[in-house]
């Protein structure tokens, strides 16, 4: 269920009572959505940043590869280090990738620890609510 969702009903539980909690829940959230937006944003922009160079670096790689093999004497040679080139640049793409992945997951994480947090108070403000009902009724 969406979180503003549950905001929502537990601002209809406390009967449009003025707490400063949801307020100040309401503000932060939309600006932890925008974070998290960004993030995605971000990590989309470096994969593809990576995929271009990685592209680059191989047509560089067969473009080198063309020109080794067109000399007669060191086709062999030539092959050799066209070959290497292109596995250097994918082992550089992949490492720039996973590199773009781990930081867009380490954010994410702390994102959703965030949201945890804001969940639990979101929970204990229910609990105190309920608890409060409770007390009323007795």
């Amino acid at each position: 269920m969406d979180v503003l969702v549950l905001i929502d009903k537990l601002d209809d539980l406390v009967h449009n009572a003025k707490y400063d909690l949801l307020d100040q829940m309401r503000a932060t959230i939309p600006e932890e959505i925008k974070q998290a937006r960004w993030i995605v944003k971000e990590r989309q922009e470096m994969l593809a940043e990576a995929k271009r160079e990685a592209e680059r670096i191989i047509t560089d790689a067969r473009e080198r590869q063309d020109q080794l093999i067109a000399q007669e004497e060191v086709t062999r040679e030539a092959e050799r280090a066209a070959e290497d080139i292109v596995e250097d640049a994918h082992a550089r793409e992949r490492e720039i990738r996973l590199g773009a992945e781990d930081y867009a997951d380490e954010v994410l994480h702390s994102l959703e620890e965030n949201l945890t947090r804001f969940i639990s108070a979101v929970q204990r403000g229910r609990d105190r609510l309920a608890g409060r009902d409770h007390e009323e009724d007795a």
